[in-house]
Parts: C-alpha cells; structure tokens; sequence
C-alpha cells in the first residue's frame, strides 16, 4: 500500500509539544500560551526566554536573578575571542557564528553531560554568549577592539553596546529587545527540527544548537530579511518600486519576505515590525526605506495576493539602527535561541529517536553486472 508523502514534512505532524502554537489561519502566534502581541506589548526578551524554559512568566525576584545570571556569562572564554580574531578574511557571519558556537563546548566541563540538570545552564551559556560573539566578530572584522559586555545592561541593549561601542538610544534598545521577542520561537520550523534531530540522538546541547544555525543559514530560512534590503537597495527609490516588482513578478523572480508555509494571512509578527519601520524612520526624519517596503507590500497583494511575512519590515528596521546586512540572520539566530534551547530541553525530557521513513521509488531488481561486461 502507497502512503501518502508530504513532501518538505508539510502539514506532517511529528510530535506534541507545549512550548509554541501557531494558527495560520487567524494569524496568532502563541509561546506556552500568551499571545505575541501581549508579548511584544509588555515583556522584555528575557521574561520571554524565562517563560520559554520554565512554562511561566518569571517574579520580579526571579525576572532579576535571571538577567544578572545572563550579564555574567556573556563574557567570551579565550580561545573564542582568539579565533574571531582570526577568521580568514571573507568569512561570513553565520559561518563564524556557527563554529564559534560549536567552541564554546571546549570551555564547558559539563558539555557532554545531557539530559540533566546542566542543560539549563548549557543554555543559559548560549543564551548569553550568542549576542557577544556576533558583536565581537563584527568589530574585529573591522578593525575594531571588541566591546566588553556590560552586565547591568539587558541582552538586547547589551548587543547593540557591544556592536557600536556606545550606549544605544532606549527607543533602539527597546525595539531590538521586541524583534528579539517576536523570532523567539516558531514551532518546528526547519532549524528548530534540526536541534531537535540532534538532540534525538543525545548528542549535546552546544550540538543541538550548532545544527540549528547551520539551519539557519540556508537562504530559503533564515537570510530572507538580508535579501529584503539588497532588493530596497538595488530598487533605491519608491517611485521605482511598482516596475520594479511587476518586473520581477513577471520573470518569476522570488521577491523575499512574502508567503509563508503555515501562515494563511499576514504573519502576526510583521504588524510589530512594520511598526518599528516607521517609527525609526520618523525619528531619523527619514521615510524612504519604510515608504519604500510599503509600496512593496502593496504592489505583491494586489498583483499576487501573497502576505507578507516577517522577514519584509525587519530587514529596514536593522538596516536603520546601523546594523551590517549581513548580520541580520545571526541576529535571527540570537532570538532563536531561547526556542531552540527549550525544544532540545523539551525534546530531551520525552526522548525518542527522529528516524522517520522514506517512501522509495527506485528500482528493485536490478542484476549484477561484472566490471569487464559493464
């Protein structure tokens, strides 16, 4: 008997999980719970990534005794510093950032340990590291010392410190925090099922996770948003936007942050961001990249029907806070990691080898040939 094949693992339900619940029909987006929208509102990143790993929101006693456990850990050992310093000329951030984190295992006694108590704290390492060694890596590259954390600083603060080498503004600190909070966690998206692939294994944490960014990586995942604003780039004015996309459209060119595989409306989290475009653009007195990111929502809909997703507005709203282009997937990377350090938990806790099956379709009964008759 045929079974029926859902090709990419579409609508194929794998297992049950608390941590994340996505209607895509209505558009919400729920961790354990709370909807998004509450989330991006009221929490900073770290109440998120605290309700994330321990399935409720943290007390003002435990919500402090979490944020100074991050700050102290977001020192990078030695020999991670000594390699980003390094890294052969070229090297791309998400290459970095995936052997870098793969390091920091070396530095950890307890790294091989799996499925106990010291995952929290394996997490909690990563957690805290990932903002540091995207920002360390980015100035090094650059001819520039890294930036010692500050660990009275938030983790989204604390990143753009590290980045720029000066405090940011609190209205860029707190926007980057509900960027932080809206790619926390996304149910079984593809680098999310990679960690959890390799935990399945009982391979180790720094694994897990170092499986998840080279996930991540990939175009068709994570680099979505870096792709949105090479486009608004090469496009470079709103009065050339429409061409430009009915153009595209008609030589079946991809146009980046558009559709989704679950969400049949427009993905919640883009509204935040669409946001957060155009009020870095007012403060900045500058309209043209939001303007611009608009006409291209506008001119997709009406020609495709197609929503946008939340990689269209997030790409100008880094573009605008000074960030590189090709930082923004790491940046993706260190949101994820509090949905992924959750899931290898959750996956650890219930574990049973990924091992799915394929349904084969080539020949069966072929006949050996000798070398000297082939």
């Amino acid at each position: 008997m045929e079974e029926t094949v859902g090709r990419g693992l579409e609508d194929v339900v794998v297992a049950e999980s608390d941590i994340c619940f996505i209607d895509g029909h209505e558009g919400r987006l729920l961790y354990r719970g709370y909807n998004v929208d509450d989330l991006a509102r009221e929490a900073t990143y770290e109440e998120v990534a605290y309700l994330l790993w321990h399935g409720h929101l943290p007390k003002s006693a435990e919500l402090k005794a979490f944020t100074e456990a991050i700050g102290k850990e977001a020192f990078l050992p030695p020999d991670v510093l000594a390699f980003l310093a390094g890294v052969p000329a070229g090297a791309t951030p998400m290459e970095v950032l995936r052997t870098a984190v793969s390091m920091l295992s070396l530095s950890d006694p307890t790294s091989e340990h799996v499925g106990d108590q010291t995952d929290r704290t394996k997490a909690l390492r990563l957690l805290a590291k990932t903002p540091s060694i995207v920002a360390a890596f980015d100035r090094l590259r650059n001819h520039q010392k890294p930036v010692m954390p500050r660990p009275d600083f938030g983790l989204a603060k604390n990143f753009l410190y590290m980045l720029h080498g000066e405090p940011p503004v609190d209205e860029d600190a707190h926007i980057l925090d509900v960027c932080l909070i809206l790619h926390a966690d996304h149910e079984f998206n593809a680098s999310t099922f990679a960690a959890r692939v390799t935990a399945g294994t009982l391979s180790d944490m720094y694994s897990a996770i170092t499986s998840a960014i080279g996930t991540l990586k990939g175009p068709l995942h994570g680099g979505a948003n870096e792709q949105v604003m090479r486009m608004l780039l090469e496009i470079g004015a709103e009065d050339k936007v429409e061409s430009w996309i009915k153009d595209a459209l008609a030589n079946k060119k991809k146009i980046s942050g558009f559709g989704h595989r679950v969400y049949r409306t427009e993905d919640p989290r883009a509204r935040h961001l669409r946001a957060f475009s155009e009020e870095i653009g007012t403060r900045r007195g500058d309209l043209k990249y939001f303007r611009m990111t608009q006409k291209v929502e506008q001119t997709v809909f009406a020609e495709k029907g197609i929503y946008l997703n939340v990689d269209l507005y997030s790409g100008s709203v880094y573009y605008q806070m000074g960030i590189a282009i090709d930082l923004f997937t790491p940046i993706f990377a260190i949101a994820r990691t509090a949905g992924w350090t959750t899931h290898v938990m959750e996956q650890l806790a219930h574990n049973r080898l990924i091992r799915p099956r394929a349904q084969y379709v080539g020949p069966e009964r072929e006949l050996w040939v000798p070398i000297e008759k082939r």
